[in-house]
């Protein structure tokens, strides 16, 4: 599955082996996109501050990004390794990875549907020459649930304490580093933390008590604007549209539709997943935007909520125009130059189209042939 999504990896080098764990997410998130499509559009719509506020309809926004979503992805990862009973018992773990913690469990679904997918692999070899005939069923649905049911236990508790420790560890040095005015590096951490979706935990758990404190003396913050920028997402899809894998590129301008135009950041985390290396383009965005940001002065009056261009041009100061549009647009010009440098300019795609001729010649050849022979 993740072959849909990247070429195949050869050798054993540490960059093959990125490659492939890049693969691996996107044989998880990117079959599911349809479904992150889906909670964008809800959420940019219904939620208080959407287009189209209805409280009883954001209602679905909730469960789908904190449930649905990460069974979906852990369901693909198990049916990834163990076929249909790896897909339900890694299902089944991720259920634990969701209710041992508070934030979308996403990451945990990617490490904890697999895993527990190729536990009852190892749990089938062993008991396959051991079952007597006719009790095949009741072993195969006994093993199922013992291991889903143990690797949902130990979603409860181990997973939520460690993404508690991360989320702290993220927060204090975003913080650290506004606190020594090294706001442009605080990209290092506050981008690779939003891909893992603690975004909402740096934005107003430490970015938005602190800019909410600098708005009171000076009338605006940057600090609104370290994380909510979406400008740095904005170029990484684009870069996605125009040299990304093409299987990927007809679910890009909704997605920028969502995330630019809905504030849904969420939508462009998978694309980041599915290739890591890409979390430097956006890391590169989000500081040319912070920089930006600085020298021309701009900050806004209150936090961006959802950060769309729409939320910010809502809560730019009175004169401050230039300077927000500035830092939007360089961070997408440079998350842009960035993504597209590290995805070859399409150079890979444009390799498998010219090499998708010779593979099918040889049977083009025989085609007349075999046609003379019947």
């Amino acid at each position: 599955m993740a072959d849909t999504y990247t070429p195949p990896v050869y050798g054993t080098g540490l960059k093959a082996t990125i490659q492939r764990i890049g693969g691996h997410l996107a044989g998880m998130i990117m079959p599911n996109i349809g479904a992150f499509i889906a909670w964008g559009l809800i959420t940019a719509l219904f939620i208080p501050t959407g287009w189209l506020p209805n409280a009883s309809l954001a209602a679905l926004v909730g469960p789908i990004i904190t449930t649905l979503l990460p069974v979906l992805i852990g369901y693909t990862g198990g049916r990834m390794v163990h076929g249909q009973r790896g897909a339900v018992v890694g299902a089944v773990a991720t259920m634990g990875v969701v209710v041992g913690a508070t934030i979308p469990m996403f990451l945990g679904a990617m490490v904890i549907g697999p895993l527990a997918a190729y536990l009852l692999k190892l749990v089938d070899r062993f008991t396959e020459q051991r079952t007597r005939a006719g009790f095949e069923m009741l072993v195969d649905n006994f093993t199922a649930g013992i291991v889903g049911g143990a690797m949902a236990l130990l979603g409860v508790w181990g997973i939520g304490p460690i993404v508690k420790v991360v989320t702290e560890a993220a927060g204090s040095g975003v913080e650290w580093l506004v606190g020594h005015s090294l706001l442009p590096l605080a990209s290092v951490l506050i981008e690779p933390a939003k891909v893992l979706f603690l975004n909402n935990a740096i934005n107003h758990g430490v970015l938005g008590p602190l800019g909410v404190a600098e708005a009171v003396q000076h009338g605006k913050s940057i600090l609104f604007m370290l994380e909510s920028n979406p400008g740095p997402g904005l170029g990484l899809l684009l870069a996605y549209l125009f040299f990304g894998p093409r299987a990927l590129r007809p679910s890009t301008p909704a997605a920028m539709i969502i995330h630019f135009f809905g504030g849904i950041h969420e939508i462009y985390f998978p694309y980041v997943l599915m290739k890591p290396r890409l979390i430097i383009a956006v890391i590169a965005g989000g500081a040319a935007g912070v920089f930006t940001f600085m020298i021309t002065g701009a900050g806004l009056v209150a936090t961006p909520s959802p950060g769309s261009i729409f939320a910010y041009l809502a809560v730019t100061p009175k004169g401050g125009w230039f300077g927000v549009a500035a830092g939007i647009l360089l961070a997408t010009a440079a998350s842009f130059a960035v993504a597209s440098l590290l995805l070859g300019f399409g150079r890979g795609e444009k390799d498998q189209d010219e090499a998708a001729p010779d593979e099918t010649a040889p049977e083009d050849r025989t085609e007349p042939a075999a046609q003379e022979a019947s």
